[in-house]
């Protein structure tokens, strides 16, 4: 006899686990299957795992410059990576609890094992334990995706990563190499820098974190090489021979020349692939390069199957993925009968992108560039760190906060920021997009002083003429 659940949801990372939850609260009998940990890639293998190597990192930054606060450290300052990645390990192992936790409070039944679909509310899970039925009224697949390799040299965990091995190497690289210079490869060309490494950054497009608008690429390229890294926009990596020592990359550079550069090691970080194959998808939804596509609120071509998270159209980000699992959850209660709840259609401009290196990127809207494309005229705010008080006392006076309005309505069509702290700085705008804000809003509102936030009203101004302290 198979359980029988309203909602199944195939995928515990940060869309999977929020779907269930939010299921839960609208009293859905709601199950989980989830093949490795609760949490996903995200809190066990992304996310926040990274963020605790980034923040060991950055302490030892400010440990490098103790000087210039007026501090002194004895002796030479030395990273153990070994203790580093343990620390991040068991912020990942605390976070992997607590969503146990929640699934147990939340009565979400869990199944760890392998789900395949045998139609649109059916699959099967299998395990060590063996195989088991489920059926629901309603299935969410929230696979996820992982890292694509290079068809020439896929990653052996040796001396060609991924992400996953770069969280936990099996020692440090002396001279590393870094392919993509998207979210993913940034943060780890500057934790590894800031450890010691001699580290070369190659991306294929004409600047780096190319999504980013084009001011706050600029400004990054120039700051990681002062910082000391080799950055090689406009270049192609045609090779990798891989040996028990190293890595030698054949590279062509912007200008057409080829050269060959021998590296420790390689991170590979050139997007990612979905994890859509083998599921008993393919009669049941529409892909796209093997991505599901969905309706807004998550609803595939089948009725009563739904996707979210990085296996849809992306962005591909983990706070994109939970708002879809609860705009998904809040939109099969309204199909089975619930009248309270009111889903949202997802708006895909509002969705805000965070960069954790040094200097940190946040944006959210669109880039000057894309506003232009789009048709706006457009009035441009641009405002820096060292025209704020609260930067210069905190030793980080490099960076900047740039606003894009519609010049001839005064919404706010984008923002963009690099810079210290600027990832949580970035959600006062995307309050502000969601609510439809205008300059004029933003103007008449009140920040406290002494705070970096004093720079988002400051370029607000900024694009009207009216900056008060520069």
């Amino acid at each position: 006899m198979a359980d029988q659940y309203d909602v199944i949801v195939l995928g515990s990372g940060p869309g999977g686990y929020v779907a269930a939850i939010r299921c839960a609260q609208l009293g859905l009998k709601t199950a989980i299957v989830e093949r490795e940990l609760l949490g996903g890639i995200c809190l066990n293998w992304g996310c926040i795992p990274t963020k605790a190597l980034l923040r060991s990192a950055e302490i030892k930054h400010y440990m490098d410059h103790a000087s210039a606060y007026g501090l002194m450290v004895a002796g030479t300052i030395e990273a153990d990576l070994e203790a580093v990645v343990k620390r991040s390990r068991g912020v990942a192992r605390q976070l992997n609890q607590g969503v146990t936790h929640l699934m147990k409070k939340n009565r979400i039944t869990v199944h760890m094992g392998e789900g395949t679909l045998t139609g649109p509310t059916s699959l099967t899970v299998k395990s060590d334990k063996g195989e088991e039925t489920l059926t629901a009224k309603h299935v969410i697949v929230a696979t996820g995706a992982r890292a694509r390799d290079l068809p020439f040299a896929p990653a052996d965990g040796k001396r060609v990563w991924t992400y996953r091995t770069a969280m936990t190497p099996p020692e440090m690289p002396t001279k590393l190499l870094v392919i993509g210079s998207g979210a993913i490869g940034i943060e780890f060309a500057s934790f590894y820098n800031d450890m010691g490494a001699d580290v070369t950054v190659v991306e294929m497009l004409d600047r780096v974190v190319p999504v980013e608008d084009a001011d706050v690429s600029a400004f990054l390229e120039k700051s990681l090489v002062k910082q000391g890294m080799t950055i090689m926009t406009g270049a192609g990596v045609e090779d990798l021979k891989v040996s028990d020592k190293g890595v030698k990359a054949r590279i062509k550079a912007k200008d057409g020349k080829v050269s060959e550069t021998e590296f420790s090691h390689c991170i590979v970080a050139i997007g990612i692939v979905p994890n859509t194959e083998n599921l008993g998808l393919d009669t049941l939804v529409e892909m796209d390069r093997g991505f599901i596509q969905i309706d807004p609120y998550g609803r595939t071509m089948t009725k009563g199957l739904w996707a979210i998270g990085d296996c849809t159209p992306g962005p591909w980000l983990a706070h994109k993925a939970s708002h879809e699992g609860v705009t998904a959850a809040e939109a099969i209660a309204q199909e089975l009968g619930n009248k309270d709840v009111h889903p949202h259609p997802l708006d895909r401009g509002n969705i805000p992108g965070c960069t954790y290196c040094h200097p940190q990127i946040a944006s959210v809207g669109l880039t000057e560039a894309k506003a232009k494309e789009a048709g706006y005229a457009v009035k441009v705010g641009n405002f820096p760190f060292i025209g704020n008080g609260k930067a210069i006392a905190l030793g980080e006076a490099e960076g900047f906060v740039k606003t894009v309005f519609d010049a001839q309505t005064g919404e706010l069509l984008g923002a963009h920021m690099i810079g210290a702290e600027v990832t949580e700085l970035i959600q006062g705008y995307v309050v502000g997009k969601t609510l439809e804000t205008t300059q004029a809003e933003l103007m008449q509102t009140v920040f406290p002083h002494p705070t970096l936030s004093e720079m988002m009203h400051e370029s607000v101004l900024s694009a009207y003429g009216r900056a008060l302290h520069f």
